[in-house]
């Protein structure tokens, strides 16, 4: 069997596409997996790394102002699939996959126009534009959210939820393990609070604040921030200047390594609600104040963090609202409710269903199960 996988520009799509790539390996070892990014994405570097080759076509996204980039774009999004198409002659996939994105869609359009079994998942609580208009073509529309099944019309049956694939192992451990390992008290309140793998200067701002003025006061407050590599440099000076290495229950780190433990050991979670990190969040069952990016494609981390808020698994703060002592009081009066922070990570858990790579991957074997009986 063969299997072209394609997910590319960031890693909130190549990520996933790993997990249903490693999952298919799983059950069935002899599978030949390739992928098709980009010349330039960040596939090139995660990709070989986890042992799988790479194709390229030339393609770039949309931006929402007009542009002479978007004139280029539309044209690369007509003839990629011509490319895509040279790609599937050669490898002459059984089955290809996507994980959303403009990498996704002229191998997918050139999929379906060859009759070969194909699905995409969209990670976002909003499809974005490729997933839309990728619903004629494919066989399968898997999604993370629920309410996502609601955004794409003409889908019907296609529509899957199925939650997010993830690669990290979260989930697979317990809060007393996960805190032995890692030497954190088994009665203290643990928080963890991060705003990806370069770091939010908002965020990094807020959580120095509470810090100083919430945190120090707490001994019972196991804290760890993680301030990105941006910035962490300047934060490391502000942490030092202000005392805080002196107290034995704040850390401060330039990345999250051990994120599976973090999470399991952690009380709560405070971080950007990106569809990789919610997902994560989801799977560990983990209560969190969400504080979504502003700066992102037609706000996707606001409409992610309503999800998660809506059903009562997060606190939602956006940036503009984060004044000083607002994490403190939030953390306080979860902090004192014990049974509200249980009920937050049953709801979390909820959103987004557990083992999506292995619901996908099964249900790309049943597709193609189903067409070769046709044949």
């Amino acid at each position: 069997m063969k299997v072209l996988i394609t997910g590319g520009g960031t890693g909130g799509h190549v990520n996933p596409a790993l997990a249903v790539a490693d999952k298919i390996k799983e059950y069935c070892p002899e599978a030949e997996i390739a992928f098709v990014g980009t010349p330039d994405g960040i596939e090139n570097e995660l990709v070989p790394a986890a042992g799988y080759p790479v194709y390229h076509v030339n393609v770039i996204g949309f931006r929402r102002k007009l542009s002479l980039r978007n004139v280029r774009a539309a044209w690369l999004a007509l003839v990629s699939p011509l490319r895509a198409a040279g790609i599937i002659r050669k490898f002459k996939p059984d089955i290809v996959f996507g994980t959303g994105g403009y990498t996704s869609w002229p191998i997918l359009v050139a999929a379906s126009r060859k009759k070969i079994v194909t699905g995409v998942h969209e990670a976002n609580a909003v499809p974005g534009l490729a997933v839309r208009k990728l619903v004629p073509y494919v066989d399968r529309v898997f999604v993370n959210f629920k309410v996502s099944m609601q955004q794409l019309p003409g889908a019907g049956e296609k529509a899957m939820h199925v939650g997010c694939p993830l690669r990290s192992g979260i989930g697979n451990i317990g809060k007393a393990e996960a805190r032995r390992r890692l030497g954190i008290p088994q009665d203290s309140f643990s928080v963890v609070s991060f705003g990806g793998s370069l770091g939010a200067e908002r965020m990094n701002s807020a959580a120095f604040d509470y810090m100083i003025n919430y945190v120090t006061r707490h001994p019972e407050i196991n804290y760890l921030h993680a301030a990105g590599g941006r910035y962490f440099d300047g934060e490391v000076e502000k942490f030092l200047a202000a005392g805080l290495d002196n107290y034995p229950n704040i850390r401060l780190v330039k990345y999250i390594t051990d994120m599976p433990l973090r999470l399991a050991a952690a009380d709560l979670v405070i971080c950007r609600s990106g569809a990789i990190t919610v997902s994560e969040l989801s799977r560990a069952g983990k209560a969190s104040i969400l504080i979504p990016s502003p700066n992102v494609t037609d706000n996707q981390q606001y409409k992610n963090a309503r999800v998660l808020s809506d059903c009562g698994g997060a606190v939602l703060i956006e940036e503009k609202d984060l004044a000083d002592g607002r994490l403190a009081d939030e953390t306080e009066r979860l902090k004192n409710d014990p049974e509200k922070l249980r009920a937050m990570g049953d709801s979390i858990r909820a959103v987004s269903p557990p083992d999506a790579e292995g619901v996908i991957a099964k249900e790309l074997f049943r597709l193609l199960a189903g067409k070769i009986a046709k044949e």
